[in-house]
């Protein structure tokens, strides 16, 4: 923070300090010319308003909250630059904009004999979780799911970080897969979902506009809807078909997907009705003229190898039972 607006923060907090005990302390006074007790002359829907000074349990209440926020701003960090008293101490790292970054950060704060309070609190809660996430993680897929306290940590650990992306029942949404059916890019054995969850995905759709042009692109969509059962508003199906070659590399001859071809490689299966960014003529016209790079985010390092271990077990179970 600049010295400019550190000063400035400073100066307005310590405004809003003073304004607060000016207040309190002239609402101790009477300046109406009213005795305590009287009407003051105004009366709104029958209701008259009567000159009653403030409770002293309520203004005492202020008085100490005001006191206790200039201790508290004069020992803790938060006046614009100004460490606080305490010095050595903040709340955490600021500034983070990476899983590195964070991890230089928390280093750095140790050599320098810096307390930092969610560093401490990230420590106290491995010592106190990491054995109970170690001994689920040492149990295999069956144990896991027959194991109800495992599911519901898993689900819980899902719910924090997956919940965004793939939605809070796991049904996903466009460009999120759902984790609750059977149909699965890389994969949906429970040591395939573990891959991913620990080194992420990264989709690899390429944008075909340039090489096949705006005819080129409703020729193929039409043909991509014939493999599904479809017909298309727009292009040819016999030309989209003529030119399925540079697709087939990925999708298969039959446009069945990777999975069919025994390689999680990410290619969807395009003779079903599942579709990841839309099934609409227009959704696969975008597909095939823009692609679609979608990121997996990897949680190794995020999480650990013992917590991807129970989310793992816990999305497996979403689509198999016990």
């Amino acid at each position: 923070m600049s010295t400019f607006w550190s000063a400035w923060v400073i100066i307005i907090t310590l405004i809003c300090l003073a304004f607060v005990f000016i207040t309190l302390y002239l609402n101790q006074k009477n300046y109406t010319g009213v005795e305590e007790g009287e009407e003051m002359g105004h009366e709104f829907d029958g209701i008259k308003e009567l000159n009653n000074p403030l409770p002293k349990w309520w203004r005492n209440m202020y008085w100490a909250t005001g006191i206790w926020a200039i201790f508290y701003l004069a020992l803790y960090p938060g006046l614009g630059s100004f460490e606080g008293l305490f010095g050595g101490w903040r709340s955490s790292n600021q500034d983070i904009r990476s899983i590195a970054e964070s991890k230089a950060a928390v280093v750095a704060s140790k050599e320098a004999g810096i307390r930092v309070a969610y560093d401490k609190e990230i420590v106290h809660a491995e010592e106190v979780f990491g054995p109970i996430f170690k001994a689920f993680a040492e149990k295999n897929i069956n144990q896991l799911l027959a194991d109800d306290d495992a599911l519901e940590i898993g689900q819980r650990l899902y719910l924090q970080n997956c919940s965004q992306c793939h939605g809070s029942n796991a049904r996903g949404g466009e460009g999120f897969p759902d984790l609750t059916d059977k149909d699965w890019l890389y994969g949906g054995e429970f040591e395939q979902i573990k891959q991913t969850l620990m080194h992420g995905r990264k989709a690899a759709m390429p944008a075909w506009q340039a090489s096949l042009g705006d005819q080129g692109i409703k020729d193929m969509t039409a043909y991509v809807l014939t493999l599904s059962g479809r017909e298309a508003k727009e292009g040819s199906a016999a030309a989209g078909k003529a030119q399925f070659a540079i697709c087939s590399a990925c999708h298969g001859t039959e446009g069945q997907g990777s999975l069919a071809l025994g390689l999680p490689m990410g290619a969807p299966n395009l003779t079903d009705d599942i579709w990841l960014y839309g099934g609409s003529e227009r959704a696969i016209q975008e597909t095939l003229a823009y692609g679609r790079n979608g990121v997996m985010p990897a949680w190794k390092d995020i999480l650990g190898k013992d917590k991807v271990h129970l989310i793992s077990a816990y999305v497996y179970s979403l689509s198999n039972s016990k």
